[in-house]
């Protein structure tokens, strides 16, 4: 016997909202209902991604291809930092494995031990992605039965707002109804406090069971109404304004994104088929919004298309993300500075964990402690991610970067820092979301070096260790130099007559 379940409604579209809709329009089998008003903005400068993405738009049946052309995107394989370890300097953080490991250890610690004499290339020459990336080169990899290639996994960069209505059309074919209207005031139980429906201008209600706040930074639902409390992160963070605009894109588009550090923040660049999405993340202690923005005009690839726009923010998130009777996502959960690109994946990681979870008319009071257990480890070691770039900084004799050198780090960022300077140790716990090979290439890239490498990597005899090495490295050359360019390769995949007819 089912139960019987009234509506989850959906407060606010955008991308939370309509990839929250989306999901569970096709995989609740609860009715679904979202109210967003045309007359009220998205933020929309959240463009660039990881790879779990591509689960997601699996999980609903998105076709690569038509995805691609309906939201302008183009492939990621990497970003680029550009100045965090000083003028002139840069790394990739690229996904994928940097080289393979040998027998118990990882990698990194056989390439410690040849760095210590001279045998080694940089880091970056071991991982496939890194070497495309700089290539400006893409390839989607075909298995082929004992030719084993490296593993070589890929994001988008995409137009948010398209992404957005491209999810809609997706939603309302799977019976999802949208309501056009704004939200007046909320309706709680007097009882216990859940919510019971919003109230809409022009005197409509909209009731439901279960509610998910998607109404971007006023967090409507979540914050005003039922009062959950804000972590501030920013004594750790302390970018608390963005200015954002697109220009022309000139050449082809590069399959990463690059971070360049600036004088009090960094500036982002995002490519996509039709333009390059760009903005200026910066700490209004030590900068002004004009000088801001002249900084960012200054440094585009092409003329502006479109005013700049400045955005505030308070990194953090809400202590508790689902209160009640109500699940808060994207924004209104909590703002992670778009650094490594995980504003997306926070969404998409809080909607399967909701899947796993999802209430009927009840909530179980077990059941959302551990989903809010589980988003605050999630959130929490993504933090600590994002510090260590501001903290290893090699940019003295800038005030804002000399600061974030001298501030007191989370424990648990310290801890792994400490293990990783002792002895090369990096430790992925439970199911945060960087990998051991993710902050390998941000440690390594902004200069902070383990004192020592894991004894065993000293019993590989010196010429298997340089051989090994050898092979790693031509490997990746080799599979470079015969991918496809980036640009060309993606045109030809999401429309391939158009493609073979202009050729």
């Amino acid at each position: 016997m089912k139960q019987a379940s009234s509506p989850i409604v959906i407060a606010g579209g955008g991308t939370a909202g309509w990839m929250a809709a989306a999901t569970l329009g096709r995989f609740s089998g609860r009715k679904v209902v979202l109210v967003e008003s045309d007359t009220i903005g998205t933020v929309g400068v959240g463009e660039a991604t990881i790879p779990q993405i591509r689960l997601f738009n699996a999980a609903l049946g998105i076709d690569e291809a038509e995805f691609l052309r309906e939201t302008r995107g183009t492939f990621k394989l990497a970003i680029e930092f550009a100045g965090w370890s000083g003028e002139g300097d840069s790394y990739l953080h690229a996904f994928g494995n940097v080289g393979h490991g040998a027998g118990l250890l990882p990698f990194h610690h056989y390439w410690l031990r040849a760095k210590a004499v001279g045998h080694a290339k940089p880091l970056s020459d071991y991982c496939l992605n890194d070497g495309a990336a700089r290539a400006g080169k893409m390839q989607i990899w075909q298995a082929q039965p004992g030719q084993p290639v490296p593993d070589m996994p890929w994001a988008y960069h995409f137009d948010a707002s398209l992404y957005a209505a491209y999810l809609r059309r997706h939603a309302e074919a799977h019976g999802v109804e949208r309501v056009e209207g704004i939200i007046a005031s909320v309706e709680r139980d007097g009882r216990n406090g859940d919510i019971t429906a919003l109230l809409l201008d022009g005197d409509r209600r909209i009731e439901g069971s279960f509610f998910i706040d998607c109404t971007g930074f006023r967090s409507l639902l979540l914050g005003e109404t039922l009062g959950e409390e804000f972590d501030d992160w920013s004594h750790w963070l302390p970018c608390d304004r963005a200015v954002a605009v697109p220009c022309e894109a000139k050449g082809e588009f590069t399959p990463y994104t690059r971070s360049t550090a600036r004088q009090a923040g960094w500036q982002w660049r995002i490519p996509l088929q039709h333009r390059i999405g760009n903005g200026h993340v910066f700490c209004s202690d030590f900068m002004g919004e004009d000088e801001a923005t002249a900084i960012l005009l200054a440094n585009l690839d092409g003329e502006p298309t479109a005013d700049p726009r400045v955005l505030k923010f308070t990194t953090g998130m809400r202590r508790q993300q689902w209160s009640h009777n109500c699940l808060a996502l994207g924004l209104a959960a909590g703002f992670m500075e778009p650094l490594e690109s995980t504003s997306i994946h926070l969404v998409q990681s809080s909607i399967a964990r909701l899947l796993q979870m999802l209430p009927g008319n009840a909530v179980a009071p077990a059941i959302r402690d551990e989903f809010n257990r589980q988003a605050a480890f999630e959130w929490s070691r993504i933090r600590d991610f994002l510090i260590l770039h501001y903290w290893a900084n090699g940019r003295a004799g800038e005030p804002f970067w000399d600061r974030c050198r001298a501030m007191d780090l989370p424990e648990t960022l310290t801890a792994k820092i400490e293990a990783f300077r002792a002895a090369g140790y990096i430790h992925r716990e439970h199911e945060e979301l960087f990998t051991e090979q993710g902050w390998l290439q941000v440690l390594v890239g902004q200069g902070v070096m383990p004192e020592s490498w894991n004894p065993i990597a000293d019993a590989m005899p010196d010429a298997e260790l340089e051989a090994m090495l050898a092979q790693i490295s031509e490997t990746n050359r080799r599979l470079v130099a015969a991918m496809p360019a980036h640009a060309p390769f993606l045109r030809a995949y999401i429309d391939p007559a158009r493609e073979r007819k202009s050729a």
